[in-house]
């Protein structure tokens, strides 16, 4: 590309991006004192939205690239924007974007999509990148903001019960970033976790995954709060899902080393009685709540 060529479309780039975020400020302004004031300008934003859309599919400079995925990032953070961007077609279109090999431009499509993923409709079309959002979050750098972006979506791709079928496959390989992980990770992996495992659909699966005694680890009493209290919640969420199916936490029906032999052994027993005794009042009640299953 020419330096002239490049030089309009940085321009444009700038320009539209500007647009966009004004137009944002324009729909969530609200009124002003007396009742008056700037009301909604969807067919403003949708406009800016589709010339944003239509450079991002355009353009193959890394920096306009990754300008405008953070300029609509920032955009799909409001409500109105998720369904208009998802009405022009553009959903497709930051998804491509996850393949890039530049790493900022993976972080900040992942990004768009996560905001863009508060909106069930957009979950519809969003959950075809799942499978390669999983894959790149298990092969990609550890602790990398690629890898914390993939979680942040798969985070939310889960709230609710409709696609979590889809990280079946991939359970297993999710714990061990969660042992591998810093806290950061961690912490992003076990609320991740955790949305499954509010599903009794999901519970075998759970159970079932092969996980290094390390886990354990999670449940003794220095590990900081926000990770332990995750941990607690996952087993609560799991034990509530096994008494509601009727199946005894005894029942020999998952091999060693599963999440099952973990949870329900000897070992981890003895961590939750010591825990009964923890110094925040919040792991107190969550270990009490669990140790009547042993």
């Amino acid at each position: 590309m020419s330096g002239a060529r490049r030089a309009s479309w940085l321009a444009a780039g700038l320009i539209l991006g500007a647009g966009a975020c004004y137009c944002v400020y324009r729909l969530t302004r609200g009124r002003r004192r007396g009742g008056r004031g700037l009301g909604p300008r969807p067919a403003r934003s949708a406009d800016q939205l589709q010339k944003l859309l239509y450079l991002l599919d355009s353009t193959d400079d890394p920096f306009i690239t990754e300008r405008v995925l953070v300029t609509l990032g920032n955009s799909a953070a409001f409500s109105v924007n998720q369904a208009i961007i998802r009405e022009l077609g553009g959903i497709p279109i930051v998804g491509k974007k996850i393949n890039s090999p530049n790493q900022s431009i993976k972080e900040k499509a992942l990004n768009a999509l996560n905001n863009l993923s508060v909106n069930v409709e957009n979950q519809i079309k969003i959950k075809t990148y799942v499978h390669q959002v999983c894959e790149d979050v298990l092969s990609g750098p550890l602790n990398s903001a690629v890898q914390l972006a993939g979680l942040r979506l798969l985070t939310n791709m889960t709230v609710t019960n409709d696609h979590q079928h889809l990280l079946g496959g991939y359970i297993t390989d999710l714990f061990r970033v969660l042992l591998a992980g810093n806290g950061n990770t961690k912490v992003q992996v076990l609320k991740l976790i955790v949305n499954l495992s509010e599903n009794p659909a999901m519970t075998e699966g759970l159970l079932g995954a092969q996980v290094d005694s390390a886990f354990l680890a999670l449940f003794d009493s220095h590990v900081a709060a926000e990770i332990l209290l995750r941990a607690l919640t996952l087993f609560q969420n799991i034990n509530n899902c096994v008494k509601a199916e009727g199946r005894q936490a005894a029942q020999p029906s998952f091999p060693q080393g599963s999440l099952f032999s973990l949870l329900y052994g000897e070992e981890c027993v003895q961590k939750m009685r010591a825990l009964g005794s923890h110094h925040d009042a919040d792991v107190k009640e969550k270990a009490a709540a669990i140790t009547p299953a042993f």
